[in-house]
């Protein structure tokens, strides 16, 4: 399981944007058609919604075997 540390200052971020920082995807833009191709599991539950907003103590799971844990 990977970890993603949130910035103390920051309540969440979005799905597109978890995508692009961990350089799964080269822009945000790229998330769209990202989600569309690849099923990605928030908190076992499919969801494709770039804006998702991911908070504290969430696990996101993506393509086989990626899991991230949002702390």
């Amino acid at each position: 399981m990977q970890k993603y540390l949130l910035n103390e200052d920051t309540e969440f971020i979005t799905l597109g944007q978890l995508l692009k920082e961990l350089g799964i995807i080269p822009t945000g833009g790229a998330a769209k058609w990202f989600l569309a191709e690849n099923p990605v599991k928030i908190d076992g539950e499919f969801d494709d919604r770039r804006g998702r907003k991911l908070y504290r103590s969430m696990t996101i799971e993506i393509e086989e075997g990626l899991v991230i844990e949002i702390n």
